[in-house]
């Protein structure tokens, strides 16, 4: 597993990495961390590798844009100084796009958002020991639906520039997509947005398995 002893991770996105996070930053006892991907993901870090001390941190701000995000990044990832940089923002700039049309100024196109991504892993990919990408998605199994057709666009993105940086790519829009031949959306999330604890559970195994995380690993 690439997560060593010590190492702090930050988690920086939306609501989907908030899930009820304490803000502006979330980690520690009780619900700080949220109900999402990222408790789920520290539950398995300390269940499966507890000679670990590995500090888990939630910047996740519901509602966010890469806009947004990227205008808070120094204090809420940067100044903390982390060993691991998770990103996973992108979902609310093609949603606007949807849900509030006619409100062009709160829309980031993909060249901004191509952009606002690629600042995010600039600030920190010669600090840290990496930086992990994790796509936005839409829980819309058919490709010619207008929103999953935009949000492809995105993930095609982060899938851009983790391979011009050499970061950890994740990609919860293929991770759905498979589940899905199965398992209908509703089963995850009524607006195909917000998973429950089901689709959390899924993101944080997708992105543990890009980890090189061992469910037997032995002490």
């Amino acid at each position: 597993m690439i997560f060593e002893n010590g190492d702090r991770i930050v988690f920086a996105g939306d609501s989907v990495t908030d899930m009820g996070s304490a803000q502006p930053v979330g980690e520690g006892l009780f619900d700080n961390l949220g109900q999402g991907y990222v408790r789920v993901i520290e539950n398995l870090l300390t269940a499966c590798y507890p000679e670990l001390n590995i500090r888990v941190t939630n910047s996740g701000i519901s509602g966010n844009t890469s806009r947004d995000l990227i205008e808070r990044y120094d204090r809420d990832v940067v100044e903390l100084k982390p060993d691991w940089v998770s990103i996973c923002i992108g979902i609310n700039d093609v949603w606007r796009q949807f849900d509030t049309p006619a409100m062009k100024d709160a829309q980031v196109m993909p060249q901004e958002y191509e952009q606002n991504v690629e600042k995010m892993i600039t600030a920190v990919k010669d600090k840290v020991k990496g930086v992990l990408i994790l796509s936005p998605y839409y829980m819309e199994p058919n490709r010619e639906d207008m929103m999953r057709a935009r949000m492809d666009e995105y993930v095609a993105i982060c899938q851009k520039l983790a391979d011009k940086y050499g970061c950890i790519f994740v990609n919860f829009q293929k991770m759905y997509e498979d589940f899905f031949k199965i398992r209908h959306s509703s089963c995850i999330a009524w607006d195909r947005v917000h998973p429950n604890e089901m689709g959390a559970t899924l993101m944080a195994k997708t992105v543990l398995d890009a980890c090189g995380f061992d469910y037997y690993h032995s002490i």
